[in-house]
């Protein structure tokens, strides 16, 4: 008798919560691009917007990816999504991660190379789908203006997506976007003395 009064009330929560949900379902009855925008100092910022980039070629869409700041090394993204050159369009911008390059003007320059290719890429009609990754680095370390940035993001076509990954995300960033994630950093295997993993990290 327990089990069936456990059962039976765990039913009607269940009923009761889908009706939430389906009413919630009913009134979201909008279509629009996104702005999405993935921060914070825990792991698989990037993950997460690869995962979308995967999904998006899943529904026969066209994606464009920009990287910024990871570009002294391949990672193991680019090697996977340089197999399909007619559905991603792949730039690799950055010159490695700015305590490696040492040079501010070199990595303001490149940032400013890696915009104008963002630009084509939000003008581009073929185009559904935009990664930006490692952008909010770029823009915490004002090497692009912010300002400038959400302004060419904004003259977008109405039903391309945009999404920017990287910790650091500022302010304005993540008032304009219409989703944003914050991951946390609750442990690394790196402060364990563990190298970058291939398919982990790399």
């Amino acid at each position: 008798m327990a089990d069936l009064d456990k059962t039976q009330r765990h039913q009607k929560r269940m009923k009761r919560h889908k009706e939430v949900v389906d009413d919630k379902i009913k009134k979201a009855d909008k279509d629009k691009g996104l702005l999405l925008v993935i921060t914070g100092n825990g792991k698989g910022k990037s993950s997460s917007g690869f995962g979308m980039v995967a999904r998006a070629l899943g529904h026969t869409m066209r994606v464009g990816v920009v990287q910024f700041i990871k570009g002294a090394y391949s990672t193991g993204e680019e090697t996977f999504f340089r197999r399909f050159p007619d559905e991603v369009e792949y730039h690799v911008m950055g010159d490695g991660f700015t305590w490696d390059t040492q040079n501010l003007q070199q990595d303001i320059a490149s940032a400013e190379q890696g915009w104008e290719v963002c630009k084509k890429l939000l003008m581009d009609p073929t185009i559904d789908v935009v990664l930006f990754d490692e952008l909010n680095i770029v823009l915490k370390m004002k090497y692009l203006n912010v300002e400038t940035v959400l302004a060419d993001i904004a003259k977008r076509d109405l039903m391309k997506h945009v999404i920017i990954t990287g910790r650091g995300a500022p302010e304005a960033v993540i008032e304009a976007a219409d989703t944003v994630s914050r991951i946390d950093d609750v442990k690394h295997a790196f402060r364990a003395g563990i190298k970058a993993q291939k398919g982990i990290e790399l």
